[in-house]
């Protein structure tokens, strides 16, 4: 009869156990999980940036093609003169927002991402990113 009691005393945890079980989850969440969140938010700006250089890259493809550049990056998922088109459609960003497209006085291609908030300006995860920071970057 004793061995029975001591067995089914022994089979589940204790609050202290629990308790101890918790904090350890919990610090553990409190360290890694900053270094997690930076790290996804500095891999958005990274596919941000490739896709600005990607669309860049296509604008020029487009120049070659129709001596101009396109008025709007809708135009690159337009067949051209040979029924090709340059890309197949235009991705958003990162944070599922449209690219901000236009052309500098200068005939330069501007493409802009603004970042998490949508809006220009910001910080942090709203900073912007356009081609002109990933040229300067460089």
């Amino acid at each position: 009869m004793k061995i029975r009691k001591q067995q089914r005393r022994r089979a589940g945890f204790t609050l202290i156990e629990i308790m101890v079980v918790v904090l350890i989850i919990g610090l553990l969440v409190g360290t890694v999980g900053p270094n997690v969140y930076q790290a996804l938010f500095s891999s958005q700006n990274k596919i941000a940036a490739q896709q600005i250089q990607r669309l860049e890259d296509a604008c020029d493809t487009y120049y070659m093609n129709n001596f101009k550049f396109p008025e709007s990056l809708d135009m690159l998922t337009e067949p051209g003169p040979t029924g090709e088109t340059i890309l197949e459609v235009i991705p958003l960003d990162p944070w599922k927002n449209e690219y901000e497209y236009e052309l500098t006085p200068d005939r330069k291609v501007l493409i802009t991402s603004y970042g998490a908030d949508g809006a220009p300006g910001g910080e942090g995860q709203d900073t912007d990113i356009s081609s002109e920071t990933i040229r300067e970057a460089r």
